[in-house]
């Protein structure tokens, strides 16, 4: 059976709601606490929703106001944190505000986004991969800039797509053939907790 390491296991239960967080009072406070409270009477702050609306997109840049290297306080501050809860030392784990709300989870390393991830469709890669596609069907719109990979247990696959220092990471679903999670971000992060988990 496959075993999911902890940053993806992490991700799926707060995406499903099950994970024990913590809310810091600044965001919790920043957070609107009815819809109609925010930019454009949809729930969504107005920096947030004129992104999503133009681009569903999760690329290595990170996705709409949450961009790899910006700092957790200043997401805090802006009122886009939703919630967080602490990961490995030196790791932070946060769910987001308004429309991207449900759809990523972030992972901070010592206060700054490393990792975008999600296990819902959408958000796609600029290229068009996602969750639920088979691994067959990226090597079709990859090619032979990606690569698969397995984990150092050897009980997990991915497959991996490299920019640079960033990567885009598609990791196996533990039930079914093909994708239950992409993460997107720095590979010093992104790669190395794939293939060693995160401590």
């Amino acid at each position: 059976m496959n075993r999911l390491p902890s940053t993806i296991l992490a991700g799926l239960l707060a995406l499903a709601g099950i994970a024990p967080v913590t809310v810091g009072a600044p965001a919790a406070s920043a957070a609107p606490a009815h819809p109609a409270a925010a930019g454009g009477g949809d729930g969504t702050p107005a920096r947030v929703r004129s992104t999503v609306a133009e681009n569903e997109v999760l690329s290595v840049r990170g996705a709409g106001p949450y961009r790899i290297g910006v700092r957790l306080d200043r997401l805090v501050a802006a009122g886009l944190i939703d919630w967080t809860a602490p990961g490995c030392p030196g790791i932070v784990h946060a769910g987001v505000t308004g429309s991207w709300a449900g759809a990523i989870m972030l992972t901070f390393r010592d206060g700054r986004l490393v990792s975008v991830g999600t296990a819902t469709a959408p958000p796609r890669s600029p290229a068009g991969g996602s969750v639920g596609m088979s691994f067959a069907e990226l090597e079709r719109i990859y090619g032979p800039r990606g690569r698969m990979i397995r984990n150092d247990a050897g009980d997990a696959d991915a497959y991996l797509v490299r920019f640079g220092s960033r990567v885009e990471l598609f990791s196996d679903h533990p039930i079914r053939p093909g994708v239950g999670f992409y993460s997107a971000g720095l590979a010093s992060y992104v790669e190395r907790s794939f293939r060693r988990g995160c401590c």
